[in-house]
């Protein structure tokens, strides 16, 4: 009776030194090669998620990229960086489960995961080519041609590429000398530094009526009054110093001559 080939069910992952995982062990080590073979973590699934909302607007198919990946989730905990992963059939777009995603890379040349990273480059370019004013419009083989450039680079040195970061190399490229608008890019801080700016420590607020307590109010009551009662012994300073000036000029103009009476 021949043996029956070998079934994707479950797989062994470490965390690497670059906080990224990477497959050990695989249950079809037939059709899957573990070198080098890297696996997408539920927070990147999540970050993808959150890059792909953009491409909606430009016809973006879930089911492609849905379809470029196994589905795996955890099963238990082997040590401090090791998982065993089990199978499962959940989407990554629906589950509320934590997933890991592991690429389809058995064919790497006309694959599912081939045909997404072909989608998503397609999409990115149409989105900068709306989002940028070029001289001559963006093309395909220029994200390509450059993205191809550095990964060549981790290439010689060998180094091997993070699917995660293939995938980001596409959907998050600018081509260099240009950049996005703020809106696109801005990160979900940015609201809060712009109602919230900088503040030197030495540098004082401007206060205005708006921002006092009570017991603020109540001092500024009192400092009213206090100041007007200053206000009104003022005055009555001023009265009296009014009467002694003119006492005295009063005191300077010269006597008026008698006049001589008739006899």
């Amino acid at each position: 009776m021949p043996k029956s080939a070998p079934k994707l069910e479950w797989c062994i992952v470490r965390l690497g030194e670059d906080m990224n995982w990477w497959v050990e062990e695989i249950s079809d080590d037939v059709h899957w090669d573990v070198d080098g073979l890297s696996i997408i973590d539920p927070r990147q699934v999540s970050h993808l998620m959150d890059l792909l909302e953009p491409l909606r607007d430009y016809d973006f198919q879930p089911s492609i990229f849905e379809d470029a990946f196994f589905k795996f989730r955890i099963e238990r905990k082997l040590d401090d960086q090791r998982l065993r992963l089990v199978r499962t059939n959940d989407s990554l777009f629906e589950s509320d489960d934590l997933l890991f995603a592991l690429p389809d890379v058995i064919d790497e040349e006309k694959g599912p995961y081939a045909d997404c990273i072909d989608h998503v480059t397609v999409l990115r370019v149409k989105l900068l080519n709306d989002l940028i004013e070029f001289e001559q419009k963006f093309t395909v083989e220029e994200l390509e041609d450059d993205i191809r450039e550095d990964q060549n680079a981790d290439f010689m040195e060998g180094r091997a590429v993070h699917c995660f970061r293939e995938l980001l190399d596409v959907m998050e490229f600018v081509p260099e000398g240009y950049e996005l608008d703020a809106d696109e890019e801005s990160s979900s801080e940015d609201p809060i530094e712009e109602t919230f700016p900088d503040i030197d420590e030495d540098e004082k607020i401007e206060e205005d009526e708006t921002m006092k307590w009570d017991e603020d109010e109540d001092e500024d009551e009192e400092s009213e009054e206090t100041e007007e009662g200053f206000d009104d012994d003022d005055d009555d300073d001023d009265d009296e110093e009014s009467d002694e000036d003119e006492e005295d000029k009063a005191d300077e103009k010269p006597a008026p001559k008698s006049r001589a009476r008739k006899k």
